[in-house]
């Protein structure tokens, strides 16, 4: 049963460096959680690193903006590196072509800038990209099936930009790249996924962490911070580094009453039913 903390300060001496996960530890979408820059600045003030890590299907330079408009101030972290930018040099290396059919919101499409590879219609993609449904205020994979259907029998090959299955955007659970994913490896399709939890993005992520403290650090000296059981938690156990699971994110009404009262038991089974483990858990992340 992981150890139920009230503030990152209970734990923050035994790390030097956060992966910070984003979308449901730090913002829901909309705005920025209440205490989260104060909590990252208070750890990079005792001589931490935090990296965010995001399934974010787009390149990172896009997000300190969108961030500093939250009111995640650019200072409080000293890197991001998102599931976009390795998505982004797969696509640039033409390993599956170079005409693309891309399913996605248009303001994923600047992941396309300069990789040399082209969007095309249905019937001339060589693969296929996706980064979430064309409408995800609406859409799900359910929408995606008899095409996915015809995309399968032509053995096209499929590239998830964001493994995320399900995000908050305020209020709402909207569907991810993830979950149509999912759905086109379940037809029997091939899918090339790129972020959590899959190993290689913490590979970069490491190489990124010596970057940033200008020595590698140790993994065990590494807390990894997400809300997401399957992608988050289960990225770092893979990966070999301590988790530390917000309940108050995308499973907060499995895990208590209400976001702000995560009952340890429940938690417990959340993660169990995962398969994974954290070494602490708390509603929100705050120093």
């Amino acid at each position: 049963m992981p150890l139920l903390i009230s503030g990152l300060s209970a734990i923050a001496d035994k790390y030097d460096a956060l992966l910070c996960d984003v979308w449901g530890v730090l913002h829901n979408g909309r705005e920025a959680y209440p205490g989260v820059a104060e909590a990252l600045a208070n750890f990079q003030a005792k001589g931490g690193h935090v990296l965010l890590l995001s399934n974010a299907p787009r390149p990172s330079t896009a997000l300190p903006q969108m961030f500093e408009r939250m009111g995640i101030p650019h200072d409080v972290y000293d890197g991001i590196l998102t599931s976009g930018d390795a998505a982004r040099t797969y696509l640039a290396s033409k390993t599956l072509g170079a005409a693309c059919y891309y399913i996605g919101p248009d303001r994923d499409l600047n992941l396309f800038d300069g990789t040399g590879v082209v969007c095309v219609g249905e019937a001339d993609g060589e693969f296929i990209l996706v980064t979430g449904p064309f409408d995800d205020e609406t859409e799900g994979p359910e929408d995606y099936r008899a095409q996915f259907e015809r995309l399968v029998a032509r053995k096209l090959p499929l590239i998830c930009a964001n493994p995320d299955i399900i995000v908050e955007r305020g209020t709402k659970h909207i569907y991810c790249a993830g979950a149509l994913a999912a759905l086109y490896e379940e037809l029997g399709g091939e899918v090339v996924y790129f972020g959590k939890p899959h190993r290689p993005i913490y590979e970069v992520a490491r190489r990124r962490l010596a970057e940033i403290a200008g020595t590698p650090v140790a993994d065990a000296r590494i807390l990894a911070v997400g809300d997401g059981p399957m992608t988050d938690i289960m990225g770092a156990n893979d990966a070999g580094v301590d988790a530390l699971f917000i309940t108050g994110g995308i499973t907060a009404a499995d895990c208590g009453p209400t976001p702000e009262t995560p009952e340890a038991p429940r938690v417990a089974v959340v993660l169990a039913r995962a398969g994974v483990t954290a070494v602490s858990a708390m509603p929100r992340l705050v120093w």
